[in-house]
């Protein structure tokens, strides 16, 4: 067996993928924040957020949000709001790093377009658009980040992305989400092998 030793790794996202989560400004527009820590447990799904951030400042306003989930083709305008930041002006804890843009919209080149149950925007070029309201605002890493968790309301997907038996299921091979690992992105890769559950999941939509 190889050989371990202990390491202090400057991140832990060993390979997660990548949100758009749309929250709602003080004018009434919405704001998009590229994250990489979230994951679903049921109807809720839990979200990294750093404390200094737009998003949790508009959260604590206003807890309406959009889990928008991009494919791998949307790679190059996730990155191109990813040095921006909402907050006026650019908190300390961002500098130099950041810039502050208040229209990610046009930047990124992506879409608004109206939710039917929460006030933020849904960012239209994402496959997948999951609209949750906040419930819970934890306190993480002495306050220099936040886990929220959110409850799911709705969940919109493209149909290009769905199986064609009307079982509101995802296709796997037609979907290539967005990952993010150690400040890298990737694509989905090939398909190694499934859960003992999958055959299951396959024919019963119950389960």
């Amino acid at each position: 067996m190889p050989e371990t030793r202990s390491v202090h790794l400057p991140v832990l996202y060993f390979g997660t993928p990548v949100a758009l989560i749309t929250t709602v400004n003080p004018d009434g527009t919405s704001n998009i924040s590229p994250i990489s820590s979230a994951w679903s447990l049921g109807s809720r799904y839990m979200l990294g957020l750093g404390s200094g951030g737009q998003a949790l400042a508009n959260l604590r306003r206003v807890p309406d949000l959009v889990v928008n989930l991009p494919s791998s083709d949307l790679v190059s305008s996730v990155e191109a709001i990813a040095p921006t930041t909402g907050r006026f002006p650019v908190p300390a804890d961002k500098h130099p790093a950041y810039r502050h843009e208040a229209d990610k919209w046009t930047l990124g080149g992506l879409t608004p377009v109206a939710s039917e149950r929460v006030a933020a925007d849904r960012v239209d070029e994402c496959p997948v658009q999951i609209e949750a309201r906040a419930v819970q605002i934890i306190d993480i890493d002495g306050g220099d980040a936040v886990a929220v968790e959110a409850e799911v309301l709705q969940v919109h997907a493209h149909e290009t992305i769905l199986r064609d038996d009307h079982s509101d299921r995802v296709d796997t091979e037609r979907w290539r989400p967005l990952y993010y690992s150690f400040r890298h992105y990737f694509a989905q890769g090939a398909h190694v092998g499934a859960n003992f559950r999958a055959p299951l999941l396959d024919e019963d939509a119950r389960v």
